[in-house]
C-alpha cells in the first residue's frame, strides 16, 4: 500500500489524547518530534531530540542566530583582556531556575565543567583554561593559559552538545556520563515530570518567571517568548499517522513529515510547510573504527566510493531539496571542499575488500525504523555492503534502541555495531572545532572512535591560526586528512521540510525546532 493510501486509512484513526476544554486546547502547543525522547539529559546523551528538549528547558550563556553568529543570551556581555588571557562575562538580570533559585556564576562554571567533560569542543576549551573564576554571583572570570579566539563559538554551540546551564547542585553531583535525575533549568519551558511517558508523551509548562531578551528571536538567540501555557510532544513513529493527525488538527506541528507526503500536506489550505534549516543536513554512514572490517581503511573507502548519493538523497528528500556533497563538512558552508567522485567501478571496490582479506566479514548495521530521514539510507548502505561481499546483518529497531547500542564498544557480533546510519545538522559540524565527526582522538572521539593524528593536528592549527589565511589552510588540511581516513561516508546534503497548521505563526528556522516565538493566529 502506498503512503498516500496509508494517510487516508490513518485519518480514520483519531489520535488518543486527554480530553481538553476548547480554550485549554487553544493555549496548548501540540508537537510531533522526529523521534522519541528517551533521555532527558542533553549533556550525557548526545542526540538531536535531546538537544531540542534541552533548548526548551535550559539556556546558554551565548547563542547563535540562523547564520551561526554568536550573541549574548544568559550573558549581558563580556570583556577580554588585552593579552587575550582573561574573559570576564557578566550575567544579565532576571535569571532564575525553575525551582525559584537565582542563576549564579557558580552554576555556570559547574555546568561548563560538566559540559567540557562530554563535548569535544568543550574539552579543547578546558585544556586552555587555567581557572574558572567566580569573583561574585553574577560574574565569570575565565583565565586562560593561551588566547582562545573561538571562545564565543564554543559557548554558543547550537547543536551536538550545547553548553546548557543547570544548577550547580545537579551539575556537580552528577557525573558527566550519567544522566541527571532532576530536570531543572532556567529556559522558557518547564519540564513536567509527572506527565512524562517515555515513547508516548512529553509535557512542558510555560516558565512564567522567564525574562526574555529584548531582541527579536533569531535561531537560538534573542528573545525567547512563549505564547502558549502548555506544550505536549506526541510521539508518533508512523509518518502516515502523524500526517493524518496534523490534517485533522489533532496536532499543530510535525517536525519531520515523510518526504513523499510533503506535497500532499502542502496542498492542504489548512497547513503550511517550510524548509526546516536552509543550511541542511549532511547524511552520513558512521563507521566503527575499533573492530573489523572497518578498522581497515580499505573497507571504509570501498563503502564510501560505492555509495550512490543520488539514491540516498532521493530516498529521504524531495526533488530539488538535495545535492550531492562528497565532503567532510556541509557544502553550504564557505570553504568546504567537495571532492570528486572516485573513478572506481563496483568490481574494483569489491576487489579492494577481497585483497584486504575482508570478503565475507560480518557487518552489523544499526538502523532506526522510526526515523524517516535515516531508515531508507540504512537499507541502501546494507545493499552496498552486500555487493562488496560482506556478510550483512541489518538490525532494524527504533531510534531509542539505536542510541543505546551505538554506545557499545563490543565487537559487532557481541552486541556492538559496524555502521551507524545518521545525519548531521550543518550547524553541528560547521567548522573544525564543532565538527565532532572529523575528530580523530580515538577513545575520546564521537561514536565510532577513529584515531587520526593528521586530523587532530589540523584542528589544533585551525584553533591557533594567527590570521584568516592560516585558518583557511588548516581547514583545507583537515578536510583532506578526513577524506583520506574516512571517519564516515557522506551520502549527500539535503534540506528537510517541516509541516504545521496554517494558524501557527512565526515558526523559526534552525538546526533544531526552536519551540518559542510561536503564536496562534
Amino acid at each position: 500500500m502506498r503512503r498516500r493510501s496509508l494517510i487516508t486509512a490513518a485519518a480514520a484513526l483519531p489520535l488518543a489524547r486527554p480530553a481538553l476544554a476548547q480554550d485549554t486546547r487553544a493555549r496548548t502547543l501540540r508537537f510531533v518530534p522526529q523521534a522519541s525522547l528517551a533521555a532527558l539529559d542533553p549533556i550525557a546523551v548526545i542526540a538531536t531530540i535531546t538537544t531540542t528538549h534541552g533548548f526548551c528547558v535550559f539556556d546558554t550563556l551565548y547563542a547563535t542566530d540562523r547564520a551561526l553568529n554568536p550573541h549574548p543570551q544568559m550573558a549581558a556581555g563580556h570583556e577580554v583582556s588585552a593579552d587575550g588571557l582573561l574573559w570576564t562575562i557578566r550575567l544579565r538580570d532576571g535569571l532564575r531556575f525553575h525551582d525559584g533559585s537565582p542563576v549564579t556564576s557558580r552554576d555556570c562554571v559547574a555546568s561548563l565543567r560538566r559540559w567540557a567533560a562530554r563535548d569535544t569542543f568543550g574539552a579543547i576549551l578546558a585544556r586552555a583554561v587555567a581557572e574558572w573564576g567566580t569573583p561574585d554571583d553574577r560574574t565569570l572570570a575565565i583565565r586562560l593559559t593561551r588566547p582562545f579566539p573561538a571562545m564565543l563559538t564554543a559557548l554558543s554551540k547550537p547543536a551536538g552538545v550545547p553548553p546548557f546551564v543547570m544548577p550547580a547542585r545537579i551539575a556537580t553531583a552528577t557525573p558527566p556520563d550519567r544522566p541527571i535525575t532532576e530536570v531543572v533549568g532556567s529556559g522558557p519551558w518547564r519540564f513536567v515530570p509527572a506527565e512524562y511517558v517515555s515513547g508516548s508523551r512529553v509535557v512542558y509548562a510555560r516558565n512564567e518567571a522567564y525574562v526574555p531578551r529584548d531582541e527579536p528571536a533569531d535561531g537560538a538567540s534573542g528573545g525567547k517568548r512563549v505564547h502558549f501555557d502548555r506544550m505536549e510532544w506526541h510521539i508518533l513513529p508512523d509518518g502516515a499517522t502523524a500526517a493524518a493527525a496534523l490534517q485533522r488538527g489533532e496536532v499543530d506541528w510535525v517536525e519531520y513529515p515523510l518526504p513523499d507526503l510533503v506535497p500532499l500536506l502542502g496542498r492542504d489550505r489548512n497547513l503550511r510547510t517550510q524548509v526546516y534549516d536552509p543550511l541542511g543536513f549532511l547524511g552520513a554512514m558512521r563507521f566503527n573504527h575499533l573492530h573489523a572490517p572497518f578498522n581497515n581503511i580499505e573497507a571504509r573507502r570501498a563503502v564510501r566510493d560505492l555509495i550512490s548519493q543520488s539514491d540516498h538523497m532521493a530516498s529521504v528528500s524531495m526533488e530539488g531539496d538535495w545535492r550531492e556533497c562528497r565532503a567532510m563538512f556541509p557544502c553550504t558552508i564557505p570553504g568546504v571542499t567537495d571532492f570528486p567522485r572516485a573513478a572506481r567501478s563496483e568490481a574494483e571496490c569489491r576487489e579492494a575488500v577481497r585483497a584486504a582479506g575482508l570478503a565475507g566479514a560480518k557487518v552489523v548495521i544499526i538502523n532506526p525504523t522510526d526515523f524517516a530521514a535515516i531508515a531508507p539510507q540504512g537499507r541502501l548502505v546494507a545493499d552496498v555492503c552486500k555487493r562488496l561481499g560482506f556478510d550483512v546483518d541489518l538490525v532494524e529497531t527504533d531510534w531509542t534502541a539505536v542510541l543505546a547500542r551505538r554506545n557499545s564498544k563490543a565487537a559487532p557480533a557481541q552486541g556492538g555495531w559496524s555502521i551507524h546510519p545518521t545525519n548531521f545538522p550543518a550547524a553541528s559540524i560547521a567548522n573544525p572545532a564543532l565538527n565532532f565527526a572529523t575528530r580523530g582522538n580515538g577513545e575520546g572521539a564521537w561514536f565510532g572512535w577513529p584515531t587520526d593524528a593528521a586530523a587532530e593536528a589540523a584542528v589544533a592549527r585551525w584553533l591557533d591560526a594567527p590570521d584568516a589565511t592560516a585558518q583557511s589552510a588548516a581547514f583545507a588540511d583537515l578536510q583532506r586528512a578526513a577524506w583520506d581516513s574516512v571517519p564516515f561516508a557522506p551520502t549527500g546534503l539535503f534540506v528537510l521540510r517541516t509541516a504545521f497548521r496554517a494558524d501557527l505563526r512565526d515558526v523559526l528556522q534552525g538546526p533544531n525546532p526552536y519551540l518559542w516565538n510561536l503564536r496562534r493566529a
